[in-house]
């Protein structure tokens, strides 16, 4: 299979893409802004030879940063997919991968949530008018061994207990996400690959308190402490993810929290100066 990936430089592109070249696939595109390539300039490449897949994961996720300046998501998320839709229509890309995320599920709503829910309506629109088949991926808290840019939650944790600061929880001791481990989820995404026209949830299934995510960091790294902060504009303090869908394809999350954190930190310990 011949394909295109945005985001290859993030977490979940960097592990997918080295994973779908173990598996004999060929990247023909790969664009990331942090190679130097806007996903908004994505039709000035002229494709030389035919494409299967388009994997769309490329986003701003910063979800606090979005309520601070909407156009943060309005730019990257809302107008980014409507260029990487179109060129697929132009080029007769036959089919699309776009990474949403669970947060869309809550009742909550904001900037960033929005322009998913707007990209996995436009992917929905773009089957029906266009012909393009799509499977939609919603991710949920993905971390792992990997030195993350965008600093989300278990990369902020780590660096912080590391400098000996203290671990910011937006909420009370009862907060949680559903946190799913790297290796977990690509294998969940390979498995949603082959589906058409169909949306996963893909995490742990478990809801696990952000509290304990802190303290098992503290306990591995030894150092830190955690607070407790008022609790974020529009976003959820309970997260559950219901992975039945993705358990009908075969998908069985191997990795627990604990394991997950302790892999993660040892990783950390031994590549990232804090």
């Amino acid at each position: 299979m011949k394909f295109i990936l945005t985001g290859h430089e993030g977490l979940i592109g960097s592990f997918l893409l080295e994973k779908l070249k173990q598996l004999g696939h060929e990247p023909v595109l790969l664009i990331d802004a942090r190679d130097g390539k806007n996903i908004l300039d994505v039709e000035e490449n002229e494709l030389k030879e035919s494409v299967d897949l388009f994997i769309h994961l490329a986003a701003f996720c910063k979800i606090n940063k979005t309520i601070e300046n909407p156009e943060l998501a309005f730019e990257n998320n809302v107008l980014g997919t409507y260029k990487v839709l179109e060129f697929c229509r132009k080029n007769k890309i036959p089919k699309i991968i776009f990474a949403s995320s669970s947060r869309i599920l809550k009742e909550e709503k904001n900037p960033y949530t929005a322009s998913k829910i707007y990209g996995e309506e436009l992917c929905k629109a773009y089957q029906q008018c266009y012909g393009i088949d799509f499977v939609i991926v919603r991710p949920s808290t993905v971390y792992g061994p990997f030195d993350d840019k965008t600093h989300r939650l278990v990369d902020v944790f780590i660096r912080n207990a590391m400098q000996k600061k203290a671990l910011e929880i937006y909420g009370d001791e009862n907060k949680t996400l559903d946190f799913t481990y790297v290796d977990d989820f690509i294998g969940g995404f390979l498995l949603a690959m082959n589906q058409k026209n169909k949306e996963f949830d893909v995490g742990s299934g478990k809801e696990t308190k952000i509290a304990h995510v802190a303290d098992l960091i503290i306990k591995e790294i030894g150092n830190g402490s955690k607070i407790f902060m008022e609790k974020e504009t529009a976003q959820p303090q309970q997260v559950e993810i219901d992975i039945k869908e993705m358990q009908n394809l075969g998908f069985k999350p191997k990795i627990s929290i604990e394991e997950g954190i302790k892999k993660t930190v040892e990783w950390y310990k031994k590549n990232v100066k804090d």
